[in-house]
């Protein structure tokens, strides 16, 4: 692979992962918010913010896996 085209894909895939970090910080924070509202096994924000934070964890991870086999190459 080209060297500049690796260097660019690494970089649209760190963008990426900052990107994701980010919402999953932004996620765990609804995920407090959500929780102060009293009782969790009836709290639809809570429950959907628990989905959202583990879809943002494997997509994490995918991303990183994806950076790691780019540095690898």
């Amino acid at each position: 692979m080209d060297e500049n085209l690796k260097q660019e894909k690494l970089k649209m895939w760190q963008d990426n992962l900052k990107k994701l970090e980010e919402q999953l910080v932004a996620v765990q924070q609804k995920k407090g918010l959500a929780a102060q509202e009293g009782d969790l096994s009836e709290n639809a924000a809570y429950s959907m913010a628990i989905e959202d934070a583990t879809t943002l964890r494997v997509q994490i991870e995918q991303v990183k896996k994806i950076i790691k086999e780019l540095e690898k190459n």
